[in-house]
């Protein structure tokens, strides 16, 4: 079959790379930044900055892409258990099956007669009611779940890539000023950011920017002053 003149112009936002890499940057720089500029706060010296931020680093990319495994797979395991249900419903009672997928069609518009010929048309193979009825009921496709492996690979290294750009600046130098060097490289990548979602999802790249910015500003002044507060605490 020839291709169609369309079909390059969808991307494939079925798998969870995608979002486990875009959430993964986003908890990584914002959550090692935190970190940094928390100890910083608390006057911590340059190289118990860097460690924490490389341990916050491995640490952090460690549990969100096991954490990721995990939901994925689980996921995927309800998927699959509700899928083998409905196929067994499929051989267990065809008939059912036929008349709740002509009342799906019969709501999207079909009249009676249509609705009954297609679902009666696609009872016929086995392969394509399952996929139809859980595209219906369920609103999964059976052959596009998400890779567990392919998420936690992709949360593991964005997560790892968003937390090394605030820690970059504390492998130059140790001086307490480094922290606003964290701070800057913290609202770049938190702007690169905004930017690639705003345009792959095609919204405003301006409010994609203000919104990843802002968070992570507001977050990394709000935990300074509670650095300096827990220093303060802890020289008691």
């Amino acid at each position: 079959m020839a291709p169609h003149r369309y079909d390059d112009h969808h991307r494939d936002v079925t798998g969870g790379g995608v979002r486990a890499a875009v959430f993964g940057a986003s908890d990584g720089l914002v959550s090692n930044v935190l970190l940094i500029v928390g100890l910083a706060g608390a006057d911590a010296s340059g190289p118990t900055v860097r460690a924490a931020g490389v341990a916050g680093l491995l640490a952090g990319a460690i549990s969100m892409a096991a954490g990721e495994y995990v939901s994925v797979r689980a996921q995927n395991d309800l998927v699959k258990r509700e899928l083998e249900k409905e196929r067994q419903a499929l051989a267990d009672d065809p008939e059912e099956e036929t008349n709740e997928l002509a009342e799906v069609y019969i709501e999207r518009g079909m009249d009676s007669k249509q609705a009954r010929e297609m679902a009666e048309l696609v009872m016929q193979n086995p392969e394509m009611a399952l996929e139809v009825h859980a595209r219906e009921e369920l609103g999964v496709a059976p052959n596009e779940l998400a890779s567990p492996f392919s998420s936690a690979a992709w949360s593991f290294f964005a997560f790892a890539l968003g937390a090394l750009v605030p820690l970059m600046p504390w492998f130059v130098a140790s001086s307490s000023v480094m922290v606003w060097f964290s701070i800057a490289a913290a609202v770049v990548g938190a702007a690169v950011i905004g930017v690639t979602l705003a345009l792959a999802t095609g919204h405003s790249v301006l409010r994609g920017v203000v919104r990843h910015v802002g968070i992570a500003i507001a977050a990394a002044v709000a935990i300074y002053f509670v650095g300096g507060a827990l220093g303060g605490v802890l020289e008691l």
